[in-house]
C-alpha cells in the first residue's frame, strides 16, 4: 500500500503543476525507519511501482540494479536523519514559490489551508554556505546544510531553485506542497492589488494545525488519489 501511495503522490503532484519533468516525493519506509522509498530517476507522473528504490539515511540505496537516481536524493536523506517526525518529503520547483526564494517578502499563510505556514518559511542559499555552485542539493554535506536551515519548520525555500516541504504522512506532504503554491497564488495577487495584506495570525496558524481535518487533507488526498491511479 506505501509504494502505491507513492506512486499516486509522484502523480498527484504532476497533475497539479507542483512537479513537473524534476522534482521527487519520498516517503519514510513505515517498517523500516532508517529508510525512505523513492522513485529511480525519472519525470514523476511516469512513475509506476516497479520504479521505486530504497534507501538508507546515507542516501545509498539497497536496490538499485544499475538505474539512475536522482542526484538531489541527498535533500531527502539529510532531512530524515535530522528530523525523526519528518515521515515524507517533497522537493520541487513550484515557480509560485520562487520570488519568495529571491526576494525580501516572506512567504507567509493568506489562506486558511496553509495555516502549516506559519509566521513564514526560512531560505536555504546554498552560496552562502559553498560559495558558485550549480545549485544543487547533489551532496551529503549541502543536503546537511538545508536540514538545518529547515530546522522544525514544516517547509524550506531554496534561493533561486524551489522548495523542500516535510510533512507527517503522504497525504500531509501532498497537501501541504499543493496548498503551498495556492498560497503563494494568493499572496502574489493580494501584494499586487497594492494594499495592506492580512495575514493568518500565529494563533490562527497553530489552531488548523490542531484541527485534524483541515490539517490532513483526508477529504482532498482521498479524492487525488483515486484520479491518479484511476480507480
Amino acid at each position: 500500500m506505501l509504494i502505491k501511495d507513492l506512486v499516486a503522490a509522484n502523480r498527484i503532484l504532476a497533475s497539479h503543476d507542483v512537479l513537473d519533468g524534476y522534482g521527487h516525493v519520498s516517503v519514510r519506509d513505515n517498517k523500516n525507519p532508517g529508510h525512505f522509498l523513492m522513485a529511480r530517476s525519472l519525470a514523476p507522473e511516469l512513475v509506476t511501482s516497479d520504479d521505486i528504490l530504497e534507501y538508507d539515511l546515507d542516501a545509498v540505496a539497497a536496490n538499485l540494479n544499475g538505474r539512475s537516481q536522482y542526484g538531489e536524493r541527498y535533500i531527502h536523506a539529510a532531512i530524515y536523519k535530522a528530523r525523526p517526525d519528518v515521515m515524507a518529503i517533497v522537493h520541487s520547483h513550484t515557480p509560485t514559490v520562487i520570488p519568495f526564494g529571491v526576494s525580501s517578502v516572506k512567504l507567509r499563510p493568506v489562506y486558511h489551508l496553509a495555516g502549516f505556514l506559519g509566521e513564514g518559511l526560512p531560505v536555504f542559499d546554498i552560496r552562502q554556505s559553498f560559495g558558485m555552485t550549480q545549485m544543487l542539493v547533489n551532496t551529503a554535506p549541502r543536503g546537511q546544510a538545508l536540514a538545518q536551515k529547515l530546522g522544525n519548520s514544516a517547509a524550506v525555500l531554496m534561493r533561486g531553485h524551489g522548495i523542500a516541504v516535510t510533512g507527517t504522512s503522504l497525504p500531509v506532504v501532498v497537501g501541504r506542497s499543493i496548498y503551498t503554491d495556492v498560497n503563494a497564488r494568493i499572496q502574489l495577487q493580494s501584494i499586487g492589488l497594492g494594499g495592506t495584506v492580512t495575514y493568518l495570525h500565529p494563533d490562527e496558524a497553530r489552531l488548523i494545525q490542531e484541527d485534524g481535518e483541515n490539517a490532513g487533507y483526508r477529504r482532498s488526498w482521498e479524492l487525488w488519489r483515486r484520479q491518479a491511479l484511476g480507480e
